[in-house]
């Protein structure tokens, strides 16, 4: 029941992910006006999975 749940769901949270991304584009854009934007979405993505396996420990905790 909860997987068809979460399938209902994937595309808003895939959607969120997205949004997240493109918040911190953002602030990286305006902190460094000469941004290597790749480097930069790979710091950003680096970040953002420690925080999501941070979440998962905690939870699994």
């Amino acid at each position: 029941m909860e997987q068809l749940e979460l399938d209902a769901h994937r595309s808003e949270i895939a959607a969120d992910m997205r949004n997240l991304v493109e918040k911190y584009r953002r602030i990286f854009g305006w902190d460094i006006p000469e941004i290597d934007q790749h480097a930069a979405d790979k710091l950003i993505l680096a970040a953002i999975h420690t925080a999501v396996d941070d979440i998962a420990a905690q939870l699994a905790g």
